[in-house]
């Protein structure tokens, strides 16, 4: 090929011979020994007829006589090309050998014939098989008891009450109408409530729900902005009338933007003096459908609730316990939303706290009278003295009291806090005063009738 390509080859290639200057799979310098080949690749599957017969000539002696057993294809070519192809046959007959000779001392390895494996049922007819899905059987009665027909009756309080008008609702239950006014005042951002009157109330009906009453409702208004109903305002009770006229306003301190989010919620209610008042109905609005700035008027017909009583208010206490002086102090903060038990002024409420060792009253207290309101302010304490040995068995009944100065004083409210509580909240109140020594633990907590009282807690019955 020339000096310069094969100087060419000997500096760029790596596999040029340093001896000879040749291809190392050229030269024969560079021939190793059987011993040394390493075959990296496939073995050939079938090695060619007419090479075998070659290699076994060769093993006799009769090396002559290999170009006579050529194939047809390579005898009929010219002698230059025969020699040619000889020598290539040469090199690859002793690569052959080799080959060969490396199969023969290797360990034979098992032929596996692999044929695709074929799922399903061996036989003359094959058939297919589906999966089969398990599926629990319902008898009708099972499977329409998972139904609550409350929630698909048309007398629920449910959302089908968009879909009616304020006539169809008034045909429907029959409960009356409110007549109400809202604005919002953008200079002093706060929202204007105006209760207005009602007309058509139903008259009331008694407790047992088995005859009614031919006397005339006391109705009033309660007013809230959902979702809390904690800060909520109420009119003034008017006395035997199914038409009341209330002519009342009302401020709520709000910002626009969280006024828009809110729904207005109005609760007409029954006055009853010697039972709990009851729910003629209520009108709910959101206040994202009307022009707040603007405002407007509205005439909206009652539809039931499912709150048929109202609650009976809330109170704010605070406990504390000093195990060194063995003293129970109890301040009684303030109180919410109490039940109205003066159909004029309003009530006159005042808290009695008694203490009960067991299933014994040992103490009685009470607070002062605040009069004309439904929402005291108290800020008052007490301290009873209780050895910590006798603690766990203490309990504190709280009532709430109407002031009534022609009879008795009327029942709002009461809850038991101590060893026979009234309830959860209660409970956990009382927990976490024992937990945390000389620390003033407060929280609300909403009153319960009489009646609950004494079903649940001994102290209640022990006490008048």
């Amino acid at each position: 090929q020339g000096l310069l390509a094969r100087i060419s080859d000997l500096l760029l290639c790596r596999w040029t011979c340093r001896n000879c200057c040749q291809k190392c799979f050229d030269c024969s310098c560079c021939q190793t020994n059987e011993d040394e080949v390493e075959i990296l690749g496939p073995f050939p599957a079938q090695t060619p007829a007419w090479l075998i017969s070659s290699q076994n000539e060769d093993k006799d002696g009769h090396s002559d006589n290999t170009i006579s057993e050529l194939p047809p294809t390579l005898q009929n070519v010219s002698p230059d090309r025969r020699r040619s192809s000889s020598d290539a046959s040469r090199s690859t007959y002793s690569l052959t050998r080799r080959v060969s000779s490396l199969e023969s001392r290797r360990p034979s390895s098992p032929l596996i014939d692999i044929k695709p494996i074929e799922f399903g049922i061996i036989g003359a007819k094959k058939e297919i098989v589906q999966p089969t899905i398990l599926r629990k059987t319902y008898t009708p009665d099972d499977y329409f008891r998972k139904f609550e027909p409350r929630l698909y009756s048309l007398d629920s309080n449910s959302d089908d009450m968009d879909s009616l008008t304020d006539e169809e609702i008034l045909s429907k239950y029959q409960l009356g109408m409110l007549h109400f006014s809202t604005q919002y005042d953008l200079l002093h951002n706060y929202l204007i409530v105006r209760v207005i009157e009602a007309k058509d109330l139903p008259p009331p009906i008694s407790y047992d729900g088995s005859r009614q009453d031919m006397a005339h409702s006391n109705p009033y208004v309660k007013i809230c902005l959902l979702p809390d109903q904690k800060n909520s305002k109420q009119t003034g009770v008017k006395r035997k009338t199914q038409n009341p006229v209330f002519e009342e306003r009302y401020t709520f301190e709000i910002p626009f933007l969280e006024a828009q989010r809110r729904t207005l919620l109005l609760t007409v209610v029954d006055f009853d003096k010697f039972s709990r008042h009851c729910v003629i109905g209520k009108v709910s609005m959101p206040l994202s459908d009307v022009d707040l700035v603007k405002g407007g008027h509205w005439w909206k017909a009652l539809v039931p609730s499912s709150q048929n009583e109202v609650e009976l208010g809330e109170l704010l206490l605070s406990l504390n316990y000093l195990p060194s002086a063995g003293r129970l102090n109890v301040d009684v903060i303030r109180a919410k939303q109490l039940l109205q038990t003066d159909m004029s002024q309003g009530s006159d409420p005042f808290v009695k706290i008694q203490l009960v060792h067991g299933l014994k009253l040992t103490k009685t207290k009470k607070t002062s009278c605040m009069r004309g309101t439904i929402d005291p302010f108290y800020n008052e304490s007490f301290s009873f003295k209780v050895p910590q040995e006798e603690l766990e068995n203490a309990s504190l009944v709280f009532t709430v009291y109407g002031h009534n100065v022609k009879s008795s004083n009327d029942f709002i409210g009461r809850i038991v806090i101590g060893q026979y509580s009234t309830g959860a909240p209660e409970s956990n109140h009382w927990r976490r005063m024992l937990n945390a020594h000389r620390t003033a633990v407060e929280q609300w907590h909403s009153l319960r009738s009489r009646e609950e009282c004494d079903r649940v807690s001994p102290a209640s019955l022990e006490v008048t």
